[in-house]
């Protein structure tokens, strides 16, 4: 059974920093397109950040980059998302997900966590 826990999640100041983390189990991460998405309030989800599972690649969305920074360890089966400068705007609910088919970027994934609250306050 394929499991994502996300963890470190919580309420900051802007312009600090969290690291989100996602433990993953039932398949590898070799094999698989991982990233983060987000959901704020009122508003459609979006891809923050996604690894390829074609050619290694990274994405980051317009809004986050040059402040966050994904990044996977294979050997523990995790994958973590490193938040700087955070900003009120960063406010979500943030999922971490998976996907077995390939592809490139963020778009509608297999396997999806529970989903871990970000809180960013001005």
């Amino acid at each position: 059974e394929v499991q994502l826990v996300e963890s470190g999640g919580g309420l900051v100041q802007a312009g600090g920093s969290l690291r989100l983390s996602c433990s993953a189990s039932g398949f590898t991460f070799d094999d698989h397109a991982i990233g983060w998405f987000r959901q704020a309030p009122g508003k459609e989800r979006e891809g923050v950040s996604c690894i390829s599972n074609s050619d290694g690649s990274t994405v980051y969305g317009d809004s986050v980059k040059g402040r966050f920074t994904i990044s996977k360890d294979n050997a523990k089966n995790t994958m973590y998302l490193q938040m700087n400068n955070l900003k009120p705007e960063d406010t979500a609910v943030y999922y971490c997900a998976a996907d077995s088919r390939l592809g490139y970027g963020c778009y509608d994934y297999e396997y999806w966590g529970q989903g871990t609250q970000v809180t960013v306050s001005s």
